[in-house]
């Protein structure tokens, strides 16, 4: 038997990797991602592969750019490989 909580990110990840790219796909799988909290404090937008990130202040910059790898693997495993190359994190 295969617990249910190894069974629903392979699940999720294969369903959303196959609906369109959007706005709110991509920000769905930000939320996903990141968690609420790291939400609340930034705003994103994928352009070209890159993805942009605003981070509201110097605090929550330093921990996405500490955090950006594995940020970037979990987004590529939701999103696609080809969809997201990299991460551009700024201030306002």
């Amino acid at each position: 038997m295969i617990p249910v909580h190894d069974v629903i990110p392979d699940a999720l990840a294969a369903v959303l990797r196959k609906a369109p790219l959007t706005a709110e796909k991509v920000a769905f799988a930000w939320r996903m991602t990141v968690g609420p909290a790291v939400e609340r404090a930034t705003s994103i937008e994928l352009r070209d592969g890159v993805l942009h990130v605003r981070a509201k202040d110097p605090f929550w910059r330093r921990e996405l750019e500490r955090s950006a790898a594995v940020i970037r693997r979990r987004l590529q495993a939701l999103l696609g490989q080809d969809t997201l190359h990299a991460l551009d994190i700024t201030l306002p």
